[in-house]
């Protein structure tokens, strides 16, 4: 896909989401955090069941896992369904069609069939545990990278505007190692059209950074990328259009904004609740963990602890809006086509 030419205005200046546009798809999901998107209209959303749901074209779906959990409930257990059990989290596409799964629960990299068999690819590097692995990416060349949030047990004593102990590992040929550290809760990440940056979501500073990305997967040049800070809430997905801006949700704010190539900062949906996000911030602006009941009591109605964008569709014009606490998919058109993933291409 080819990207729009930089001196078109940018379609997304002086547009944003209508609430009144949003359509759901998916019913009685768990945790859907990260949302993978195919050509023929299938998604795949992360299940805290431990796997994915595939949800059809036509609105049909079915739990694919290996051996469903029942830890899941928000009603019986808030805390416990989303600080420990199985947390499929960040997926990606192998190349054969699998599903790489990183798992936030049980600190490993997974793989599944689409038939629902797995196993853990790794749950250790340089002789020790991952930690809690957030997200996987696949690149052009085949090589995986994975981010981990932080070594932190449970993982929201880590939403720490003090503390950097995430990092980023890739897996290639000379297998796992560590290629980047020092991140204030790695989160997702994503290449530019060429794969000559990596860009990362700092989850607890409020910023995206960028690294340039080395023949060999080394990162060097890391800079931040766009505003210092985000503003409210605590930036978790991102990810790119063809015209180059960088999309990112705004967790416990439950915003959706972006980031233009000139690094301006641009608002394109606000569904969280003002006073609670306000002392979220404020008890991460301390210093000090945020304790997870002032999580708890943050964000919207729509896509309740908004935590991933994914374009999909089949000109990559549909925005689909992955959760911590919904139970569904909500989706809309807009202005611009995104920037296709790797898997885009491996099967049609």
């Amino acid at each position: 896909m080819t990207l729009l030419k930089s001196h078109t205005p940018n379609p997304l200046k002086g547009w944003q989401v209508d609430p009144a546009s949003i359509r759901t798809i998916g019913t009685g999901l768990a945790r859907p955090e990260c949302i993978l998107a195919e050509r023929d209209g299938s998604l795949w959303a992360a299940d805290a069941r431990g796997g994915v749901m595939h949800i059809r074209p036509d609105g049909s779906q079915r739990l694919v896992v290996q051996s469903a959990s029942d830890h899941f409930n928000l009603e019986a257990d808030e805390a416990d369904s989303l600080l420990r059990g199985t947390l499929p989290n960040g997926l990606a596409f192998a190349r054969n069609g699998d599903v790489l799964i990183a798992n936030f629960g049980t600190d490993a990299l997974e793989v599944m069939t689409r038939d629902g068999a797995s196993r853990t690819l790794y749950d250790s590097i340089d002789g020790q545990p991952l930690g809690k692995v957030n997200f996987v990416l696949r690149d052009s060349r085949d090589r995986i990278w994975i981010t981990v949030s932080t070594k932190v047990n449970p993982w929201s004593d880590a939403i720490c505007s003090s503390l950097s102990d995430g990092y980023i590992a890739l897996i290639d040929e000379r297998g796992p190692r560590i290629v980047a550290d020092g991140f204030s809760f790695t989160n997702e990440i994503r290449f530019d059209a060429r794969e000559e940056w990596l860009y990362v979501a700092e989850t607890s500073a409020r910023r995206v950074t960028r690294l340039r990305v080395q023949p060999d997967g080394s990162l060097t040049d890391r800079e931040v990328f766009g505003p210092s800070s985000l503003g409210p809430g605590a930036v978790d997905g991102i990810t790119f259009d063809t015209y180059g801006n960088l999309w990112a949700t705004m967790i416990f704010a439950d915003r959706l904004i972006a980031i233009t190539p000139d690094g301006e900062l641009l608002l394109l949906l606000d569904d969280g609740n003002p006073e609670a996000t306000a002392r979220f911030d404020a008890e991460l602006d301390s210093g000090q963990p945020v304790g997870f009941e002032t999580m708890a009591a943050t964000g919207g109605t729509i896509a309740p602890w908004l935590a991933s964008v994914t374009f999909g569709g089949p000109n990559l014009s549909t925005a689909y809006l992955g959760s911590l606490k919904g139970t569904t998919i909500p989706y809309f058109h807009v202005p611009v086509t995104g920037l296709p993933m790797a898997h885009w291409h491996d099967r049609s």
